[in-house]
């Protein structure tokens, strides 16, 4: 793809699995009680790819009731903490990259006409593309949750100094100060409707109820353990029997807080009747959050990350996300390399591509976290002279060794995720992660309130060079400090070219997230995969620490016997994120794709 080319790429996760992709025969409308997954849409005003089918159709509805982009992603975000408990949330947080067609600070905007071209796909699709150029605003908006005040650096360890297995992870001390909902109303000033016609789709749906899948049946069974261990008041999650294909799940108590937030705004969260009973929550099951971490909290505008790739600008997370650090260093690190000429998987792009993701996550542990709080290098970490020595480490043609290969030395100076995107007739976009970390969090549902809380406090480094739940090492840059950001992994993205948005890429899986959004933008810009395959072909994940090459089923097995013997050590694994994508075609119409690996649902119109 070159720089003419304009696609737009949404995305957002889901849970394993419905399987069969299909192409929209007519127009799709699932109800509560009825609803299928809907793998493709080819629309022309405007979609919404999520998690969940129910979801989905919830922002769509918004797009056709005068609502932007924005409007719908709040919608789509808050039907999600009600339809896919296990990640969407109120009780977490996340970051959105956001892109606005028209800068409202923006006086004049010039245009250019540029040819349009034509381009055909390994997978023999002829894309053609007109591009044009218009003013506009990118956004990053920071709601990661934050230790809460009573936190302290050693607060997981024993008297020994070792951690204790499990406390970082499930039940209440586990939990950062929430920061979704402080998100969702810094994400209301771009919108147009009334907040209260945003979350009555969710409010509806958490009060009347809806059927389950079988994928949510199964993911709700495996944790009932769980989720009788760390309740002090038991959730509508627990049943006596198992749960099945479509059964009915009615949340009441999560109707009424959503009712209160409608009502008070923010503060129907963070004060009043939610805020007694989180704090309720928190004393019987000792955990440390108080009122005035939770009045306290305040969702952060930031600057977004901004670099160019070929000819492309990227635009994506900066910290505490480390997303942005570690997808431009890879990025950068590959782009005067022959990407394209050693073809897609092949031996020597997986070679490159792995050993580059060493790079990044080698310095990833050592030297990032929360910059309100700890001094992080960016500059120097991605500066050309530093990216450059980086790549002279490589070993030509056999594995490097995370033994061997560290954190380059400077000068002194979350699986349970889930993504959605929106895109607009008015070329608006908006790419949102959020997370409760783990699977339905910590696993404690606020008595009499109905949400989980997240387990975020895992992402911090609970004792330096001790790997979280994800296997990620950290050192001092983020130790835990109360109010401190922890680190994340979250990396919504966004490409642009001549000016509009081209590309919204992103995923969940805790740390595979970054090189996930990696190896789709290169799959698109260098390799020229269709969205199709860029969405479903098997993926790799390298993060220094542990030193295994993680690969997807269906991943070559000649591939990865190539890369064995150059000595690699390569681990089956499961799925590896969730990634989907939308395509804008030059007469404006949208080619919305889900991912199979999980209930996704493209819907547009």
């Amino acid at each position: 793809m070159t720089r003419s080319q304009i696609l737009t790429i949404l995305y957002i996760i889901a849970i394993p699995t419905i399987a069969g992709a299909q192409q929209t025969p007519a127009p799709y409308q699932p109800t509560p009680y009825s609803y299928t997954v809907q793998r493709k849409v080819i629309a022309t005003h405007g979609a919404v790819v999520s998690a969940h089918p129910l979801a989905s159709a919830a922002g769509l509805s918004i797009l056709q009731k005068g609502g932007n982009a924005f409007d719908a992603a709040i919608t789509t975000q808050l039907t999600l903490a009600v339809v896919y408990p296990a990640a969407g949330n109120i009780g977490g947080g996340g970051f959105m990259v956001a892109h606005l067609a028209k800068n409202p600070a923006a006086k004049t905007a010039k245009t250019t006409k540029t040819a349009a071209i034509t381009k055909k796909s390994p997978a023999h699709k002829t894309i053609t593309i007109t591009p044009a150029k218009t003013a506009g605003l990118d956004i990053a908006l920071d709601f990661r949750e934050k230790a809460p005040a009573a936190a302290t650096r050693d607060m997981y360890l024993d008297p020994a100094g070792n951690p204790v297995q499990g406390l970082s992870e499930n039940g209440h001390l586990a939990s950062g100060i929430p920061g979704t909902i402080a998100g969702i109303f810094a994400e209301l000033k771009y919108a147009k409707l009334p907040f209260a016609q945003l979350i009555q789709p969710a409010i509806d749906l958490a009060e009347k109820g809806f059927v389950i899948t079988a994928a949510e049946a199964r993911s709700l069974n495996s944790t009932q353990i769980y989720f009788k261990k760390y309740n002090t008041v038991r959730p509508v999650f627990v049943k006596d029997s198992a749960w099945r294909a479509g059964d009915t799940l009615v949340q009441k108590d999560l109707a009424k807080t959503l009712q209160l937030i409608r009502d008070k705004g923010a503060k129907g969260f963070y004060e009043g009747e939610t805020a007694r009973l989180i704090l309720e929550e928190m004393r019987r099951g000792k955990g440390i959050i108080t009122a005035a971490d939770l009045q306290g909290y305040k969702a952060v505008d930031r600057t977004p990350t901004v670099f160019s790739y070929h000819d492309h600008t990227i635009v994506t997370m900066p910290l505490p996300s480390s997303g942005g650090v570690v997808l431009q260093q890879m990025l950068k690190m590959v782009e005067k390399q022959p990407l394209a000429a050693y073809g897609f998987e092949s031996v020597a792009a997986v070679h490159l591509m792995t050993e580059v993701e060493r790079l990044a996550y080698a310095d990833r542990a050592q030297y990032l976290g929360d910059r309100d709080y700890y001094s992080v290098p960016v500059d120097t970490l991605v500066s050309p002279a530093y990216l450059q020595s980086r790549l002279a480490l490589i070993p030509p043609k056999k594995a490097g060794k995370s033994t061997v290969i560290k954190a380059g030395v400077l000068s002194p100076a979350s699986e349970e995720t889930t993504h959605l995107d929106v895109i607009d007739a008015q070329g608006n976009a908006v790419s949102i992660t959020t997370t409760l970390n783990g699977g339905y969090g910590n696993r404690v549902v606020v008595g009499g309130a109905g949400f989980f809380l997240n387990n975020e406090m895992d992402d911090f480094s609970i004792k330096p060079g001790v790997p979280n739940m994800y296997g990620a090492v950290g050192a001092e840059a983020n130790a835990i400090v109360p109010g401190k950001r922890m680190l994340s992994s979250m990396t919504p993205t966004l490409v642009l070219d001549n000016g509009k948005v081209s590309l919204v890429v992103g995923t969940p899986g805790g740390t595979t997230i970054t090189t996930s959004v990696f190896q789709t933008l290169v799959d698109i810009l260098d390799f020229g995969l269709s969205p199709e395959d860029a969405v479903s072909l098997p993926k790799f994940h390298h993060q220094w620490l542990p030193d295994d090459i993680y690969v997807e089923p269906g991943f070559s097995i000649a591939v990865q016997d190539s890369l064995k013997v150059m000595g690699y050590l390569v681990a089956q694994r499961g799925s590896i994120g969730r990634t989907e994508v939308i395509v804008v075609l030059p007469d404006h119409k949208i080619v919305a794709v889900g991912d199979g690996r999980g209930d996704d649902t493209a819907i547009g119109y």
